[in-house]
């Protein structure tokens, strides 16, 4: 359903070496690299990730109410991409737990730039 994501930052450098890192055990690789933009996934045909230095010049901020969503397999997945994220630098949000009883568990994180993430599992 989707295509891709794009966030903004303010050092794509950094920021593209904190999710490759983040999320390599899922399969994410650099797809496509330009000079503001980085495309990041398994591949082409599923979902990406993009960073990118905003066409506006203007500085990157996160927005008020939006968060990337991250479903890695299984809430031990869950913990683990959250106590990851937080040694490559992010801020915790809310600690990892169940959310709603038997459906919903999560956990959440600030990235470099201060982009909200979200790692999560239905179940």
């Amino acid at each position: 359903m989707f295509s891709y994501v794009t966030l903004g930052s303010n050092d794509l450098d950094k920021s593209v070496a904190f999710y490759l890192e983040l999320l390599k055990e899922q399969g994410a690789k650099t797809l496509i690299k330009m000079d503001r933009i980085v495309f990041i996934g398994k591949s082409m045909q599923s979902p990406m990730l993009a960073i990118c230095i905003p066409y506006n010049k203007e500085p990157a901020t996160p927005g008020n109410g939006t968060m990337l969503s991250i479903a890695p397999g299984t809430k031990e997945k869950v913990d683990e991409l959250y106590h990851k994220a937080l040694a490559l630098g992010a801020s915790c949000e809310g600690a990892p737990g169940q959310r709603i009883e038997k459906t919903f568990y999560g956990a959440y994180v600030r990235d470099l730039d201060g982009n909200k993430l979200c790692f999560n599992h239905f179940g």
